[in-house]
């Protein structure tokens, strides 16, 4: 799913998380690790949506930030919508 091993996928999903935090409006509560943990389960949820729509995400690097980054948003937004309730 992503490209560089572990190291790529700290990397990958920190820059990630760090996007989608930014794009939520979240990047001042959230810490590096939270951002790293939210950059790789939003590459998981975006791989998944990607796969299940018929996109093959191969392992380009691009793809992955994308993929990671939309995962992330999402995420997010159901994070905030379960703490709201």
């Amino acid at each position: 799913m992503m490209a560089g091993g572990i190291l790529g996928w700290i990397i990958i999903g920190g820059l990630a998380g760090w996007v989608a935090s930014m794009i939520k409006g979240k990047n001042a509560s959230m810490g590096i690790v939270a951002n790293i943990i939210a950059g790789i389960v939003g590459a998981f949820i975006g791989g998944f949506l990607l796969s299940f729509i018929g996109i093959d995400a191969g392992s380009g690097l691009v793809i992955s930030f994308i993929s990671a980054t939309i995962g992330a948003v999402i995420l997010l937004t159901i994070i905030n919508m379960v703490k709201k309730n």
